[in-house]
């Protein structure tokens, strides 16, 4: 299995287990009926609510970066920036889990600007790829 599609698996069984947290919290304060049932009241805690954030915004990025590791996967794209940009992705995602949590405003931008900024060398290298097999054929839009 190539590196990108690892690190893709990796990102994924991260953003499987965020939610554990925030919920063994809710239960424990509030029981499982209440906390199961949706009738157990809104945690107010920063971090609470930063820990939920942090898990919407993993899942909200798995979706482009888990797109892009596939669509290059299928197109035979795999090279060391595209490696070294998956491993990066992926830790700067543990990264922004953290301070995200923590409450760290400019370390969770920074984290978020990295893992957003190493799904670019995919769509490049995925583009490139394309440009070959098309011989410069663009492709035509519809609209």
């Amino acid at each position: 299995m190539t590196t990108e599609l690892t690190m893709l698996a990796w990102s994924a069984a991260l953003t499987a287990v965020l939610w554990i947290p925030y919920v063994l919290v809710a239960i424990l304060r509030h029981g499982p009926v209440a906390t199961l049932t949706y009738t157990a009241p809104s945690e107010d805690e920063g971090w609470y609510n930063r820990a939920k954030a942090a898990h919407r915004n993993a899942v909200e990025n798995l979706v482009p970066f888990g797109a892009l590791v596939l669509v290059a996967h299928a197109a035979g794209v795999s090279n060391e920036e595209t490696a070294l940009a998956a491993v990066t992705y992926f830790w700067a995602r543990v990264a922004h889990v953290i301070v995200c949590t923590l409450g760290i405003p400019v370390a969770r931008t920074i984290a978020f600007v990295v893992a957003w900024g190493a799904m670019v060398p995919f769509f490049l290298a995925i583009l490139g790829a394309g440009d070959a097999a098309t011989s410069g054929v663009v492709p035509a839009v519809s609209g």
